[in-house]
């Protein structure tokens, strides 16, 4: 397949246009209009500093359904000890950084450069943009976030400054949208880590189709309250 390059016109070309390796175009801009069309078109950007903006669809599609997140035994123990709180939307750009950070201290580099950050939290001042925070005292130490579109949460990133602290997040989220009657969690790109969790892959096509009838749903603003304190139930 080709590369497509995008222009300053708001579109994308279709996403099952995408090479093997899932890359569909280059280009374009990071605004938050351009963002939303990506996210509803099963699309989403990475890329890391001093690279265009490359945009992605990869097939298969590693996705998790919010019934199905798998608590090991282990973490279970944590979550008893009740050593963590969980909040949603208490510490977004605090998040977002955070999830940079790690990769920057072991110079492995990050796709979150400063302007990606930006744009996130101009979707976040929007409401569309959420985060998870897992907090130990009044420390950030663990959290995730992403992008809600109609029934779908489009996960971007997560970190942990502790051991399992990101996993606490996204079982919270998980049990959080299980409950509101979320379609899925879009996790991207295969990782044992997101496997042993519960995630699962399914066609493009098939990502495709649960998301665009998903996105029909009227958007639930309040259940993005910041005060409410996610439990993380077992």
């Amino acid at each position: 397949m080709p590369l497509f390059r995008l222009s300053k016109r708001l579109d994308f070309p279709p996403a099952w246009l995408s090479r093997s390796d899932g890359l569909l175009c280059i280009g374009g801009d990071l605004s938050p209009k351009r963002l939303l069309l990506a996210y509803k078109n099963g699309i989403f950007p990475w890329f890391s500093k001093n690279e265009p903006f490359l945009w992605w669809s990869p097939d298969p599609r590693l996705v998790l359904f919010p019934k199905d997140i798998n608590i090991s035994k282990s973490l279970n123990k944590k979550i008893k000890k009740n050593l963590f709180k969980v909040t949603m939307d208490n510490a977004f750009e605090q998040t977002i950084v955070s999830c940079a950070s790690p990769r920057e201290k072991e110079h492995e580099g990050t796709w979150l450069v400063d302007e990606m950050i930006d744009s996130y939290i101009q979707l976040h001042n929007m409401g569309y943009a959420h985060s998870i925070e897992t907090w130990r005292g009044n420390k950030l130490v663990g959290g995730l976030y992403g992008v809600c579109l109609g029934g779908s949460f489009f996960g971007e990133s997560m970190f942990s400054f502790e051991s399992d602290a990101s996993k606490i997040a996204l079982v919270a989220l998980a049990n959080h949208l299980k409950k509101q009657g979320f379609d899925l969690i879009d996790c991207q790109v295969r990782t044992t880590h997101l496997l042993r969790m519960g995630a699962c892959e399914i066609s493009r096509n098939s990502f495709l189709d649960i998301i665009n009838k998903s996105a029909k749903r009227k958007d639930i603003k309040d259940i993005w309250d910041p005060n409410i304190n996610l439990k993380v139930i077992i």
